[in-house]
């Protein structure tokens, strides 16, 4: 069983652009990285691999195999798949609140593949058992496609469903889920730029310097 974590640093989480900066951005995208796979040692996980299009922002303590692939995330993983020859999680690098506590529960379901839905139709987490009979296509809806592409190839599926493991952070909002229930890194950098408010409505971020100014 091996796990392949997809990872872009460069210029990262563009959406999160309003509130961080570009540096801030692609430190806070190695942080989440780390939580990722601290999530990957904690439920045992042996062989952990790093697809990506750069070696920047690779943690230094990485001891994994980091593969170098070229741009296009549907092409490099499935390239990465048809060479497999044992079962594959293939988790986002954007996950700060999976824990490894999920990760044992996806690897033991008996289904042949393993859905983890995102926010919006997206698809955090895949567990598939025959991973080079299997072809990913992220971007738009992607839970729906890989649940057809599950039913085409006649495989058993499960969906598996978690709030923690279906937040992924791409939106300014997202920082609020992962200031309340975070526990590793990613939360720590979060909590030293941002406090939050909160009022009538849902909980908010803002800067720390914001809200210094009304104190």
């Amino acid at each position: 069983m091996r796990a392949v974590i997809p990872y872009k640093n460069e210029n990262a989480k563009s959406r999160l652009s309003p509130v961080l900066s570009k540096e801030e951005r692609e430190d806070f995208v190695e942080l989440m990285l780390e939580d990722v796979i601290k999530a990957l040692n904690d439920a045992g996980m042996k062989t952990i691999d790093i697809l990506t299009t750069s070696t920047e922002g690779i943690p230094k303590e990485f001891k994994g195999d980091l593969i170098v692939t070229k741009p296009g995330l549907n092409d490099s993983i499935n390239e990465y798949l048809q060479n497999a020859n044992e079962p594959i999680l293939i988790i986002m690098a954007d996950l700060p609140l999976v824990t490894g506590d999920h990760i044992r529960k996806i690897t033991s379901v008996s289904e042949d593949v393993v859905i983890v839905p995102g926010k919006g139709g997206g698809t955090n987490i895949l567990f598939i058992r025959h991973p080079n009979e299997f072809t990913v296509k992220y971007h738009d809806c992607s839970f729906t496609s890989h649940c057809e592409i599950t039913e085409d190839l006649d495989k058993s599926m499960h969906i598996f469903d978690s709030f923690l493991a279906s937040t992924d952070i791409d939106e300014p909002h997202d920082i609020v889920e992962l200031m309340l229930h975070g526990k590793g890194k990613a939360k720590k950098y979060a909590e030293k730029r941002f406090g939050s408010e909160t009022g009538k409505g849902r909980v908010k971020i803002s800067p720390l310097s914001k809200l210094s100014s009304f104190i």
